[in-house]
């Protein structure tokens, strides 16, 4: 924006804080103490772009207050339908006013008028003096404000860029000029505020309407020229409402609020207070984004003296002393290999032109074998030897030179080899033929077992336990339009960017190992997760076949059902609308057939999955859009992606899999994620026919563990009611059947193992009587009655629940039976909800977990057993439960007994462990 007048901005308080805090639902941030942060956060975040990024003249916020505004006074139901502010939301807001005021910004409050009042009347005031207004909010109602000198500010989704909306913009986006804004919303109205407007006429119909006849009045003038009978009868049968949503939407702009420019005017913060509040909130970034000493500006009516703060300043590159070499020639990296052999261990690092490690090209390597020391080998890749020089001196050493000098080294497993996410350094090398050996220690496993909820990236894990900020990607590289190739970077800044990742990755692992053991930790550190990192990479260069022309035919098949389902949703809708728009569908739903409304969004209606589950036998259109959804994702996800990520070098699909995203000790893995592929559908199960073995001679062989969670829970809580099925191999799900309803097992039903099967499951991830009777589609009171006879049947389950959660609460964190942790702060919360799932999440991780390391292990010892046979039969997938493996046809029974021995007696239990192995030339087959 060019800058040619003065410029305010006003801040809609509550809806930028409401917008914070959900876009941390999913992963709220706490602090040790069990605080949600996460809209004082978000708050702060935004409010800091705009003070650095816009260089605001002038700077207040506005905020609702608790009185009845004259709205509510002129129609009672005004956002009456809107759900009660969580309580830890609510809790933020003293704290964020707070941070506002130490900003020394204006807090702006009027009884009796909401924030947009306040703004829109500011805003006209300022454009008399002569001011540019820039009205910070999502809200689509500050429309009606924007004139050549007001403009709406709004935040961008998902941390993206603000928008900046002006009058030529508004017509664009709505329709129509700022002025008529208001009579459209009259007329469709807005859920969010439950403002009636005209039931059945949304955007499409209300925007050409004002388009022709530019207000309400002249509209009803006109009544009778409107030729859609439908329309007009609408029109006519709630005329009042619609004057009255007019009058409901239309922004005051004569509130008693003055424009105090002086009072505006942006100040420098109170530092002291902003440094004891952030340390309070624990925002570790934003303490350090202040200076480290700063002189407080004092307000003219302060008698406090200055005050000079310090805040904690994280060492870097230029702060901390370090020795770091450049080697650029094959005499030197001679040299270097020589020290390298004789040290017992060392840290490296590679440097490359894609995040793909099997498709990327080598650029450098780094090495660290003591603290604060580190070399970075510069490394030409193939075929672009000739154009790497600078007056004729080279730039680098060719990548097949520099392979052959550090592979041996690299392939001595005598010298243990650590470095931060290695399994991709591993791959890259493999691409050059090396085979990795020695690898004991990853500093991002390490992070990921001491806190898994906390980030694991190298720069986010030195800041953490070496209160030290490495050079980021992005500062070597730049971001956006200006990020520069790999190999464009200035040498020099390079090698230092390698060399310090090297050294800072070593200073970690000497820390952390320490801490696991502190911990208690080492041996699931040293028996599970580090050895598993090889076999993953051996598992991710193997990859799996994919049957491209299957998925080409699958997709048409697709095709014509998702169009049948379209039809017929049209038809059951009573016409034609976009089915992938969630507000049209909406529309459609809960207007026009009047199903009953679950959930509003400050949008409209929702219509995720969990609402149209709930309407399932509400209308005979649910069931054919639940369908439709998951059709179309599954052809887009799965049928239609995974050709596109077959390597055109190997011909397979390369998963990437992570030990460090699952709270639960779970891997995870992505492009594709095998974990969501459908198993309950008969399209989804289909999607698995596509994972073929190589050829002829080898087959698809999968192993799954048969209740494994089960047997685990059954173990843990150590109820021997339950141990006793899985001892005698009865049906689990029958024999508790027979418990839970009092009868013999043969005379077990169907319908009773069905609602055992959800009880047994149910209790284990820590549902209660109304998630057991939303599953079961019974009654709370009937779902309470059965849970109460299931534990009264096994009552150590009972105990476990009982003192896992009292554990949890006093502790901070559960663990599983090898000591891997899941901290639980949310078992704080003063929001009931929270806690609540935080107590089902302290119920699951031990025996989740618990099950999780199981395979692990099982992983990590079928993987020995295949390198010491030298079998080329390989372990491809790790989905849920199950293990996947191609198998040559003349290693089957090798393979086959291997497999079982090592899952049944990974973790031994004092219940047996059973194995299902079946094989097919293709995983469907198999499984």
């Amino acid at each position: 924006m060019k800058k040619t007048r003065p410029r305010l901005f006003l801040i809609d308080g509550m809806a930028i804080a409401y917008r914070s805090y959900f876009a941390f639902i999913q992963r709220p941030l706490m602090t040790s103490d069990g605080r949600n942060v996460s809209a004082i956060y978000g708050f702060v975040t935004f409010l800091n772009r705009i003070l650095t990024g816009e260089s605001p003249d002038y700077i207040a916020v506005a905020f609702d207050t608790a009185e009845p505004t004259f709205r509510h006074k002129k129609y009672a139901a005004y956002k009456a339908t809107r759900e009660k502010m969580p309580e830890d939301m609510s809790a933020q807001l003293g704290p964020l006013k707070d941070v506002i005021r130490a900003h020394r910004i204006p807090l702006l409050e009027v009884p009796g008028f909401e924030a947009d009042d306040i703004i829109g009347t500011l805003a006209l005031k300022a454009e008399k003096k002569g001011l540019d207004s820039f009205l910070v909010t999502s809200d689509k109602d500050f429309m009606q404000l924007v004139t050549k000198n007001i403009s709406l500010f709004r935040p961008g989704k998902m941390g993206g860029d603000a928008e900046t909306v002006s009058y030529a913009e508004v017509k664009e986006k709505f329709g129509v000029t700022p002025d008529k804004v208001i009579e459209v919303l009259a007329l469709m109205g807005d859920s969010s505020d439950n403002v009636p407007g005209v039931p059945g006429i949304g955007e499409k119909t209300a925007i050409p309407l004002i388009q022709k006849y530019g207000t309400l009045e002249l509209l009803y003038k006109k009544l009778a020229d409107i030729p859609q009978k439908g329309t007009r009868a609408k029109l006519e049968e709630h005329k009042e409402t619609a004057f009255l949503s007019r009058e409901l939407v239309t922004i005051h702009t004569d509130t008693p609020v003055d424009l105090d420019l002086p009072k505006f005017r942006v100040a420098q913060p109170d530092t002291g207070k902003l440094a004891a509040l952030y340390r309070s909130f624990e925002f570790r970034s934003l303490l350090s984004k202040l200076e480290p000493t700063t002189k407080v500006e004092k307000e003219p009516d302060a008698s406090e003296s200055d005050v000079a703060v310090k805040s904690p300043s994280y060492k870097t590159m230029s702060t901390d002393k370090h020795s770091y070499h450049h080697v650029t020639t094959e005499k030197e990296l001679i040299a270097l290999a020589k020290r390298l052999a004789s040290v017992q261990s060392l840290v490296f690092d590679t440097e490359t032109t894609s995040t793909d490690a099997l498709r990327a090209d080598l650029v450098g390597v780094s090495f660290a074998v003591q603290e604060r020391e580190a070399w970075f080998v510069r490394i030409v890749p193939e075929g672009l030897e000739s154009t790497l020089f600078d007056g004729g001196k080279a730039l680098g050493i060719p990548s097949s030179s520099a392979v052959k000098i550090v592979k041996p080294i690299l392939e001595d497993p005598s010298i243990a080899k650590g470095g931060h996410n290695i399994k991709y350094d591993m791959l890259v090398m493999s691409r050059y033929g090396v085979d990795v050996q020695g690898v004991v220690f990853d500093t991002m496993v390490a992070s990921y077992l001491l806190r898994a909820d906390a980030q694991h990236n190298m720069d986010a894990v030195a800041r953490e336990y070496l209160s030290y900020s490495p050079v980021s990607y992005a500062d070597l590289v730049g971001e956006g339009r200006n990020q520069k190739n790999i190999l464009e970077v200035d040498p020099a800044a390079l090698s230092d960017y390698s060399a310090e990742d090297a050294d800072i990755t070593l200073r970690l692992w000497h820390l952390l190992d320490k801490k696991l053991d502190d911990h208690t930790m080492k041996r699931l550190s040293a028996e599970v997760d580090m050895p598993l990192v090889p076999v993953l990479a051996r598992m991710e260069k193997t990859g799996v076949r994919i049957d491209v022309e299957y998925l080409q035919a699958m997709s048409k098949d697709l095709d014509r059902q998702i169009q049948a389902l379209t039809l017929d949703i049209h038809r059951l809708a009573g016409g034609p609308f976009n089915i992938n728009s969630t507000q049209q569908l909406g529309q459609v739903l809960f207007t026009k057939l009047g199903l009953p409304t679950v959930r509003k969004t400050k949008t409209g209606f929702s219509t995720d999955v969990s609402v149209l589950e709930s309407l399932r036998h509400e209308h005979e259109i649910v069931e054919k859009l639940l369908e439709y959804r998951q059709l179309t994702k599954l052809k887009s996800t799965y049928v239609d992606a995974l050709p596109t990520m077959v390597h055109p070098g190997t011909g397979r699909v390369h998963t990437s899999f992570s030990q460090s995203v699952a709270a639960t000790g779970r891997l995870s893995s992505s492009d594709p994620n095998l974990q969501n592929i459908p198993i309950r559908t008969e399209a989804g199960r289909a999607v698995r026919k596509a994972f073929i073995a190589r050829d002829k001679n080898s087959m698809i062989l999968s192993a799954d563990y048969s209740q494994i969670e089960l047997r685990v829970m059954a173990h843990i809580a150590g109820d021997e009611g339950l141990a006793k099925a899985f001892r005698n191999n009865e049906d689990v799900h029958a024999a508790t059947a027979a418990e839970v309803f009092g009868v013999e097992l043969t005379s077990v039903t169907k319908d009773m193992r069905r609602k055992a099967k959800e009880v047994n499951f149910g209790i284990m991830y820590g549902s209660g009587p109304f998630g057991l009777a939303t599953r079961l589609e019974v009654s709370q009171s009937e779902a309470k009655e059965i849970i109460e006879r299931y534990f009264d049947r096994f009552p150590k389950v009972r105990q476990y629940i009982a003192d896992t959660i009292a554990e949890a609460a006093r502790k901070g964190y559960v663990q599983t039976m090898l000591g891997r942790r899941r901290y639980l702060p949310d078992l704080r919360s003063q929001n009931r909800a929270i806690r609540q799932n935080a107590e089902r999440q302290a119920i699951n991780m031990p025996i989740q977990g618990t099950s999780a390391d199981m395979i692990k292990i099982a992983m990590v010892h079928i993987d020995a057993a295949f390198l010491k046979m030298k079998l080329r039969s390989a372990m491809i997938m790790q989905v849920h439960d199950e293990l996947v493996f191609e198998a040559l046809k003349d290693e089957e029974q090798q393979v086959r007994s291997i497999v079982e021995k090592e899952m049944v007696n990974a973790l031994p239990l004092s219940v047996p462990m059973e194995v299902e192995i079946g094989i097919g030339p293709n995983w469907l087959d198999a499984h």
